[in-house]
């Protein structure tokens, strides 16, 4: 079969002959339909990750979306942080017990939100939304676009959305953000808000952080912006802020099964999208770190 290839560490995928596999044991051989190029897959194939260089030649893609005996499921591999090809590729393997059946719903556009809508619903939920409240997101990539909408499913009273490019303030209005700044002027403008949602760290979340009420709470689940911030002590302290720390990796198959669900089941109810261009295959390699029109979505 002709799948997207790393060849090596640091270069674009390539399309190249692989063959087809084969179950083991608690494995199934999945039909892929569809599989998003995600910021983890760029991690894991730059050979700069935490789990270290791959081994190479591997199919990257993490996650993906296609079938198993006739059924629509969602699955997810250890592509890039393990030995093993992952979901860019007509046929990969997944464990049984990771699959996740889906209602009737387009799978190009759960496969777009994915993981990042999955972090998204349960930083809401670590972050303890109260129906009511202001919620401030940074940034407004898959995760903050899908943060705004769900937010507002969740009872939100109010969203403030802050991104650093006109792109991606457009995208916070079209997800439904009452407020959308530029990423510099979130300090003004998340004044008094009760939950932050941080997506990127560094200055900009400093600055939200500054201007939750008091007793707010801020979840971080990554650092696009910074891998430091000059948050100071006494920010923390004077408001007696609660900061917690967000990350897929520490669910377990049953928590990320529940939140793949909830999830499609949003997006069938044409509650939940994000914005994603569809490839296909064969032009991974153009396609590996375009972002302009969204998350890329690889179609098989």
């Amino acid at each position: 079969m002709r799948a997207a290839v790393v060849v090596r560490p640091g270069q674009p995928p390539s399309l190249a002959d692989r063959g087809e596999p084969s179950a083991g044991p608690g494995q199934v051989v999945v039909d892929v339909l569809a599989a998003p190029v995600t910021p983890l897959d760029l991690l894991c194939a730059s050979g700069t990750s935490y789990f270290g260089v791959p081994e190479t030649p591997y199919v990257p893609g993490v996650q993906g979306i296609g079938t198993v005996d006739g059924r629509a499921v969602w699955f997810p591999t250890s592509a890039g942080m393990a030995p093993g090809d992952g979901s860019m590729a007509p046929k990969a393997l997944a464990r049984q017990e990771d699959l996740v059946f889906l209602p009737e719903v387009d799978p190009v556009l759960v496969a777009a939100l994915g993981l990042s809508a999955v972090a998204a619903y349960l930083t809401l939920q670590v972050g303890g939304l109260v129906p009511g409240e202001t919620v401030v997101v940074l940034g407004c990539g898959a995760v903050g676009q899908s943060a705004i909408q769900l937010a507002r499913l969740l009872g939100a009273g109010r969203v403030i959305a802050a991104a650093r490019s006109e792109v991606g303030r457009e995208r916070a209005e079209r997800a439904g953000a009452d407020v959308v700044v530029p990423l510099e002027d979130v300090g003004a403008a998340a004044a008094g808000a009760d939950l932050l949602i941080d997506p990127v760290f560094g200055e900009p979340a400093a600055a939200a952080a500054g201007a939750l009420r008091s007793g707010g709470r801020w979840v971080n689940l990554g650092g696009s912006a910074g891998e430091t911030s000059p948050v100071t002590s006494s920010t923390l302290r004077s408001k007696s802020l609660r900061l917690f720390g967000y990350t897929n990796n520490e669910l377990t198959a049953p928590q990320r099964a529940d939140a793949i669900s909830v999830i499609a089941r949003h997006a069938a109810a044409g509650e939940l999208t994000v914005d994603h261009e569809v490839v296909p295959l064969a032009d991974v390699s153009d396609a590996w770190h375009r972002t302009g029109h969204g998350r890329v979505v690889l179609a098989m």
